[in-house]
């Protein structure tokens, strides 16, 4: 289990002190899906990149598993089992995906059958992809994909994935819907996703809304979502409009 108590986040700026997260109380109870979701600029990356180590917390503590977190870097943090999906992948010139899949998976003899299955599970074919260099050959959508087979190769217990679905075409990314329902349907990990897409947010066993640096809203599929939607049409004028004429 994981919790946030009390935490704030905030940066110096020519105009003073500016808050990015205030007051965020949250509770993660293992091996369950919590969507991230809202408007743009409400601080979901924030709040995510806090959890895995990458900044660290003006105010509040961040407990793992009972054990303080705070002050612990993000080497120390994937030790725990934490890891992390970035937007925009880093490349590896020099080093191949079967390379990255082997220190993942923490071992020199990883089978190619057993790439396969990560690489299939984020829809890339082994064959195609396991001697290619994680460089700037690859397109942003394949680093993406490459970069989630790596989580999913480590096996971490806490896996965060920041808006997987970027950079993704359709195909690939029914592939990685079903991934997720998979592993969370084994229950063997919990799953922070950052994401604005309706089948993502569906598979959550919770939706936390993050606007403004705060937690808006939080509950199940059926209670949430149904408020996005509202807010959503609520913010667009051409909508407005519509439903007021009929």
């Amino acid at each position: 289990m994981l919790e946030l108590k009390n935490i704030s986040y905030h940066v110096s700026a020519p105009e003073g002190e500016m808050d990015i997260l205030k007051h965020i109380d949250l509770t993660i109870p293992d091996r369950q899906l919590l969507v991230f979701t809202g408007p743009n600029g409400g601080s979901k990356t924030t709040l995510a990149r806090l959890i895995m180590g990458l900044i660290r917390p003006t105010d509040g503590r961040i407990l793992y598993n009972g054990e303080d977190i705070t002050d612990l870097d993000i080497t120390a943090r994937a030790r725990l089992g934490i890891s992390y999906g970035f937007q925009q992948p880093p490349r590896f010139k020099g080093i191949t995906v079967q390379n990255l899949l082997q220190v993942a998976a923490g071992t020199e003899k990883l089978s190619k059958d057993r790439c396969c299955e990560y690489l299939t599970g984020v829809g890339l074919c082994a064959n195609d992809y396991l001697d290619r260099e994680v460089d700037a050959s690859l397109s942003g959508g394949e680093v993406k994909r490459i970069e989630i087979a790596t989580i999913l190769a480590r096996n971490s217990r806490f896996m965060i994935f920041d808006e997987p679905e970027a950079g993704i075409d359709l195909w690939s990314f029914a592939r990685l819907t079903e991934t997720f329902e998979q592993i969370h349907n084994r229950r063997d990990a919990t799953m922070v996703i950052i994401s604005h897409q309706e089948r993502i947010i569906r598979l959550a066993d919770r939706i936390i809304v993050v606007a403004g640096g705060q937690i808006s809203h939080q509950g199940t599929a059926e209670e949430i979502f149904p408020l996005i939607l509202a807010d959503t049409r609520g913010s667009c004028p051409v909508l407005s409009r519509k439903e007021a004429a009929v």
